[in-house]
């Protein structure tokens, strides 16, 4: 529905697809024998800059969202949070499944197989968001009286690596309770983590959200990180330069797999029959600083009670063979393909463990072979 006063709705634009914001070039694909399979790497570039607009339906939904689960969790026990937003998650549960169920299912049943309950899937998917904006909640309110038990694992060998001094990056895959409880497994844990996030990051992509939404998200992040470094399309030099000083430092860099931040990204093969598109901006940095590159999944397993996090290095195999007809940018290419890859496996055996909390999914064609199609929006950072 579109609230009058929001504007008339014949002069609304639609939302523009990916094809008219960006200009997208296949750079290369990569071969990796070892796996008889290949990465493409692809370059974009922004063509058509979208703007900002003041105010959305979207950002009154999410506003009495958050006032509602701000209530609930300052005013009912624990034991309620969960039915309350399965209970939320109905409310618009029709809509979903008309807008976007036809595409979820094609993506799922592509990398799960066809043996999947697709419908039973997207409806826990809705319940995992409505819970992810309760947590947050939590997080502003509830103080002593919520205190979840977060196991970590993979601490030891993320140790070991700090301890060969050459920094660490945490590349973490987009589940509902990544942003924030994986965030605070790291620091109760001790790991002192500087997060790189999209100025865009949180609810609401509007100029009012930005301003009075997504404030309190950033916040309660912040509370478990050393520092943010937020970074635009137009500085994104600078970026790099304090990525890579944080890395000459031995400090932990984490990452989200959000594609359409970044300028470069990379196709690969995915479970059944799908495709996966994920950052190369991770394994670049790997490739480039020699840090020690891991894959992060934080996932729900008894909801507002317990939370796994789950950390385990990626592997780039030995390095190629010194040759006068490999330049340095092939090699740096061959070693992401490989850790893009290894990323991959690593997403698909914790995708398999609890797939109805998976917020990102790719498709079952290339991007080559798509239709135009409506961009995808991340806030995972």
């Amino acid at each position: 529905m579109r609230l009058p006063w929001l504007g008339n709705s014949r002069r609304a634009s639609r939302q523009p697809s990916s094809n008219d914001i960006y200009h997208t070039e296949i750079i290369a694909d990569v071969p990796v024998p070892e796996r008889n399979e290949s990465v493409r790497f692809f370059s974009r570039k922004v063509v058509r800059p979208g703007k900002l607009r003041r105010f959305s339906n979207r950002d009154l939904r999410e506003s009495l969202l958050s006032c509602f689960y701000l209530g609930v969790a300052a005013m009912l026990p624990v034991s309620w949070w969960g039915p309350i937003c399965g209970w939320g998650s109905r409310l618009r549960r029709r809509r979903h499944f008309r807008k976007e169920f036809a595409r979820y299912d094609v993506a799922v049943k592509a990398v799960l197989g066809n043996a999947v309950d697709t419908q039973e899937m997207f409806e826990a998917q809705l319940a995992a968001i409505h819970r992810r904006r309760l947590t947050l909640a939590a997080h502003l309110v509830s103080g002593w009286r919520w205190s979840p038990a977060i196991r970590l694992e993979g601490l030891e060998a993320l140790q070991q690596a700090l301890r060969n001094g050459r920094g660490v990056i945490i590349w973490c895959d987009q589940f509902t309770t990544q942003t924030i409880m994986g965030k605070r497994a790291l620091h109760e844990a001790g790991v002192d983590a500087h997060q790189v996030s999209a100025q865009y990051h949180g609810f609401s992509p509007s100029k009012f959200g930005l301003r009075v939404i997504n404030p309190p998200l950033v916040k309660v992040e912040n509370r478990f990180l050393k520092s943010r470094i937020v970074f635009e399309r137009t500085d994104a030099y600078q970026v790099t330069t304090r990525i890579q000083k944080t890395l000459k430092a031995n400090g932990v860099v984490l990452m989200t797999n959000t594609v359409y931040a970044g300028s470069t990204f990379t196709e690969a093969a995915m479970g059944e029959r799908g495709w996966t598109h994920l950052a190369s901006a991770p394994a670049n940095f790997a490739a480039r600083a020699g840090a020690a590159l891991f894959h992060m999944a934080t996932i729900e397993t008894v909801p507002f009670r317990q939370y796994r996090a789950i950390v385990s290095e990626l592997s780039a195999g030995p390095p190629p063979p010194a040759s006068p007809a490999r330049d340095t940018a092939t090699k740096n290419l061959v070693v992401q393909a490989e850790y893009i890859l290894s990323k991959r496996d690593h997403m698909l055996e914790t995708l398999e463990l609890c797939p109805e909390q998976m917020m990102a999914w790719s498709s079952a064609v290339r991007l080559t072979e798509r239709p135009t199609e409506a961009a995808i929006g991340n806030d995972g950072a």
